[in-house]
């Protein structure tokens, strides 16, 4: 194997990395790519001997931690055995007929089918076609427009891109396309207007999101994405009420609802899925990430039966359904994917989401509540994120060219601890592994509390905060 300089300027010379900005790493201004070189339990090291905690287990994925052979076994033995074969014209195999069934055994709402593919971003291009297609097999083509949240994410291919309600993943790329609609985030701190509680600042939401499809025209408007609790928008929970309102007015309109369990489902949030937890009832439920742990790319779009009985009904009409990718149902993924789920059931994975991550919630409360640079501390299970403003009172941002989220992200991983800087304001947020022990919620949040504290004394005095 080349030696670690060699292997920096392959990549450079090579990779084109995401969100990463291109003429800073080109030209080696922001330091050389960071060679993962291996990962045991929560932790990944590094080919320069440096061993870091990962707190976002690698992008809310690697949720059984790292290293388990039991995976790499169960990959191993479906390679040998069959490396690959299609799923065209009802071909399978035994991982993939196996994992199907206890999928549609465990999900939320009345799911029906499963279609397969590798990742989040594919399984909502593909939700988006069902909706399209459900509508025009039912005899309503004009009920396509599809209706997302402001700082949600869906994924950043074209459509998924396109429902995924932050600008900066449509900036230069001609995104969002006709058709994709956005309403309010669901997050109290920001959204609420003065004196308003979580349940009224619901109904608001609900209010505004029955006022869009109004305005649209009900006949147009085919369904409602969103993730039960708000990922990459900022980590944000579900404001009391929320889930209620925003079902009874999907409900009123005939307007289907994929539920995007990408980052929820599997556990994280303490429940098996986001949507058990708020009591969401979706049509059609996104999976991927926790699936197989990112030990190998999957994803899943899973067909409820509501959706389900008009395709059926449709086939003897239009014949066969025309979409599928050449990876679909991949044997080698089905069989990472039922190893993966053999040790979240076996290992309690959800429960014990939900026990440690109180003791997370409780930890991160406690012990940034108080901070004056602190505004909000949120989270459920082992998902958590901490709001840092100028003025706690008044809720004054930071300039954004201070950069604090990113400071304090910079500091904590100095300390050996991975912490992401979030997008749309100066946010720290946890995604650890669900294997992550109490005494490693400790760890990670006193290394996340030093790193705080560093960057609160650098920014002691400064003009620009």
């Amino acid at each position: 194997m080349p030696d670690i300089k060699t292997v920096a300027e392959l990549d450079r010379s090579s990779v084109l990395h995401p969100f990463t900005q291109l003429k800073d790493f080109t030209t080696g201004k922001i330091g050389n790519p960071t060679i993962v070189t291996g990962g045991q339990g929560i932790r990944i090291q590094d080919a320069e001997g440096r061993s870091y905690i990962d707190g976002f287990a690698g992008l809310y994925c690697v949720n059984i931690g790292y290293g388990r052979t039991e995976v790499a076994e169960a990959i191993a033995r479906q390679a040998h055995k069959l490396a690959y074969y299609h799923t065209y014209a009802a071909h399978t195999t035994e991982e993939l007929a196996i994992l199907s069934s206890r999928l549609i055994r465990i999900s939320p709402g009345k799911p029906s089918k499963v279609f397969f593919g590798l990742s989040g971003s594919d399984a909502n291009e593909t939700q988006a076609k069902l909706v399209w297609y459900y509508n025009n097999l039912r005899g309503q083509p004009k009920r396509k427009k599809i209706i997302a949240r402001e700082r949600g994410y869906h994924g950043c291919s074209v459509i998924s891109g396109s429902m995924t309600g932050m600008s900066f993943y449509h900036d230069h790329m001609d995104l969002p396309f006709p058709g994709i609609l956005h309403t309010g985030a669901p997050h109290h701190y920001w959204g609420a207007e003065p004196g308003e509680t979580e349940e009224s600042f619901s109904r608001r939401r609900a209010s505004e999101l029955e006022q869009l499809i109004l305005r649209e025209g009900p006949e147009t408007i085919g369904a409602f994405i969103a993730e039960p609790v708000l990922g990459t928008g900022g980590i944000t929970p579900p404001p009391t009420g929320y889930w209620h309102e925003i079902q009874a007015v999907l409900r009123r309109y005939d307007v289907l609802l994929i539920a995007d369990e990408v980052i929820c489902g599997f556990g994280r949030t303490g429940a098996d899925f986001g949507s058990m937890l708020y009591d969401i009832e979706p049509d059609l439920v996104t999976v991927a990430k926790g699936l197989t742990s990112g030990y190998v790319p999957l994803s899943g779009a899973i067909v409820g039966e509501r959706v389900y009985a008009v395709m059926e009904e449709a086939a003897d009409r239009i014949g066969a359904f025309s979409h599928g990718y050449t990876y679909s149902g991949h044997p080698i993924a089905a069989a990472a994917a039922n190893a993966v789920l053999d040790i979240v059931e076996k290992e309690q994975l959800s429960e014990r989401a939900r026990i440690v991550g109180s003791h997370f919630q409780k930890q991160l409360k406690e012990r940034f509540a108080q901070l004056e640079i602190v505004g909000e501390v949120r989270g459920v299970g082992l998902l958590g994120a901490i709001e840092f403003v100028a003025d706690r009172h008044t809720k004054r941002r930071f300039d954004p060219q201070v950069k604090v989220g990113a400071r304090i992200s910079k500091a904590a991983r100095d300390r050996g601890l991975i912490a992401r800087a979030m997008p749309h304001g100066d946010i720290l947020g946890f995604a650890p592994p669900l294997v992550t022990s109490e005494a490693e919620i400790d760890e990670i949040v006193d290394l996340a509390y030093r790193a705080t504290k560093q960057v609160m004394d650098e920014l002691a005095g400064s003009p620009m905060t």
